[in-house]
């Protein structure tokens, strides 16, 4: 059988990108600042979690290795000795930007060779022709924010008088995106929606990347609360993917998490949708124990960059990642002869950072599967290797960007 499976942790940098500097990045390493803070006692929390971070099966598939390939030193406090099991390296960005559409993308063989456009650090942050336009279309009464702001901070600060005014809540970040905040019950999620469609026809202008609906629940400050209702409207990639090649020939695709959004459903086939990282991997074994021959599936964990990333939380992320590690065994054990899974990143989010936003980093790439060769793999020159070599081991047609990592070593495959 010939499977392949590509799951992403969101923004789990590990070491900052050639160019970090460019964008005020330098020095930033989500994963090895965690690492640190855990091994300094900097990252415990009553009830959640305490001492150096552990992640015993990311470091077998080599993630220690590969974070001391771009950094140039052992993150601390880890035991990095264990002899490991997979193919394992680095991956430096090759699209302009540090966003989600970008990062995965070029892992599915597409870099970004454009700027995506992008709203002001003022206040207000939108042109005003886009915000009437916005009223008009939709009838609202107007919007609240207009600036850039952390999604949890602005419902915070903007909630209760969204609730009383009916107006939106729209604000943006450093991404090329427009966001729109709005109460399932008081606004109405299907309404909601409705804004969201209206806002991605009009900042197509703009040349913005991505309009994210961000519904939430609660009443007044202090117990505001965003839902799994959140829904990405995206702009379609410019040119093929793997998904696109895949679909093309015939083999099935399923993508748990926010993939169907980010490739805005082209070429994604199955769509799953789940709430945080644990019912994402619970999708994702459920999606292998179904999966056909010639399978693709494409997972994407978001907790890690929205929950605690954006929100500078060390603890937080340290015990996503030993949660996501004790998983790892049960997909290993669900994988057959034949199967190849790659674990690798869109950008970084080093909750150690100052402001919110992302951070140019490098990614890991830890290939491995039933009769994978361990080995390294080096630092790719490009996201898009992910890509190519996944459409290799499932016998597709080149993508136009990326080399084959198994050219390198010998990662097994099956020609369909």
């Amino acid at each position: 059988m010939t499977r392949a499976l590509l799951l992403v942790m969101d923004s789990f940098g590990i070491g900052g990108a050639p160019d970090a500097a460019e964008f005020g990045d330098q020095g930033a390493d989500t994963f090895g600042r965690i690492a640190e803070c855990c091994s300094a006692g900097q990252a415990d929390r009553d009830g959640v979690r305490s001492g150096p971070l552990e992640v015993p099966n990311l470091l077998a598939l080599g993630l220690g290795r590969a974070a001391q390939l771009s950094t140039g030193r052992m993150a601390p406090g880890l035991d990095n000795t264990a002899s490991v099991q997979g193919v394992w390296g680095s991956a430096v960005e090759l699209s302009r930007g540090k966003d989600t559409p970008s990062g995965h993308w070029e892992m599915a063989g597409l870099p970004v060779d454009y700027d995506w456009g992008y709203f002001p650090d003022t206040q207000p942050c939108f042109p005003q022709v886009l915000i009437d336009e916005l009223v008009e279309r939709c009838a609202l009464p107007g919007v609240i924010g207009n600036r850039r702001a952390s999604g949890t901070d602005i419902l915070e600060l903007l909630g209760e008088a969204h609730i009383r005014s009916g107006c939106p809540i729209a604000y943006t970040s450093a991404d090329s995106v427009f966001q729109i905040a709005a109460h399932e019950q008081h606004f109405g999620l299907d309404r909601l929606y409705e804004v969201c469609r209206v806002a991605r026809e009009l900042v197509d202008a703009y040349h913005v990347g991505r309009v994210i609906a961000r519904p939430f629940i609660g009443e007044r400050t202090g117990e505001f609360k965003r839902t799994a209702g959140r829904r990405d409207l995206a702009t379609p990639p410019t040119g093929p993917t793997l998904l696109d090649l895949a679909t093309d020939a015939g083999h099935p695709v399923v993508s748990v998490g926010k993939i169907g959004d980010i490739f805005a459903h082209r070429g994604t086939g199955c769509e799953v949708k789940a709430d945080g990282n644990q019912a994402l991997f619970d999708a994702t074994l459920t999606a292998l124990s179904e999966a056909a021959d010639g399978s693709l599936i494409f997972a994407n964990f978001v907790d890690f960059d929205m929950l605690y990333g954006h929100r500078r939380d060390v603890p937080g992320y340290a015990a996503a990642l030993e949660a996501f590690d004790r998983r790892l065994p049960e997909l290993r054990s669900a994988m057959v002869g034949g199967d190849l899974a790659i674990i690798s990143a869109d950008h970084g989010c080093d909750p150690t950072w100052s402001g919110t936003d992302h951070t140019r980093e490098q990614v890991p790439v830890l290939a491995f599967g039933p009769g994978v060769a361990p080995g390294g793999c080096g630092v790719r020159n490009g996201f898009a290797d992910i890509g190519q070599t996944l459409a290799r081991h499932l016998g597709l047609p080149p993508l136009a960007h990326g080399s084959v990592i198994g050219e390198a070593l010998p990662i097994p495959h099956t020609d369909a």
